[in-house]
């Protein structure tokens, strides 16, 4: 019977590892962070527009176009969306890691993922800070009622 001795953990002949950054645990935290702060955004979101006023009949484009005309609500909005288009692609994400199998099928998928995200968070962005209910140069006739004064 031979007798071997172990070598401690972590002795000196071992390579050093680098530590590198776990995405995953990271993506973990962002889905419970973010899922707090969107109930709290989507919650607001309603009653502000179907439960206060006159509820879904008030929402119409005068509706959007007064929220709009402040600062608070454009930067709420924005939020909302990139909080929830981020916390969706990342469960798409994690949904494609585990159950696709092929390497070269699930990088498409995320690939895909990863491009239909940032074309709608820019998207959805130009649309929140570039909305104008009364444009400059448009024809009197295609204007809402309440532009006509300015």
């Amino acid at each position: 019977m031979t007798t071997e001795t172990v070598p401690t953990p972590r002795s000196s002949y071992s390579a050093p590892r680098k530590r590198r950054v776990n995405w995953e645990k990271w993506g973990w935290i962002y889905m419970r962070v973010s899922g707090l702060f969107l109930v709290v955004l989507i919650f607001a979101h309603l009653f502000v527009n179907l439960a206060s006023g006159a509820g879904v009949r008030a929402i119409d484009f005068a509706f959007i176009a007064g929220k709009y005309a402040t600062p608070f609500w454009m930067v709420w909005d924005t939020l909302l969306l990139w909080f929830a288009l981020i916390h969706g692609a990342n469960g798409m994400r994690t949904i494609v890691n585990d159950y696709v199998h092929r390497a070269l099928l699930r990088k498409t998928f995320l690939a895909a993922i990863l491009a239909s995200t940032v074309i709608l968070l820019v998207l959805g962005t130009l649309v929140i800070y570039t909305f104008d209910p009364c444009p400059a140069n448009a024809a009197a006739g295609t204007l809402p009622s309440f532009c006509v004064g300015r």
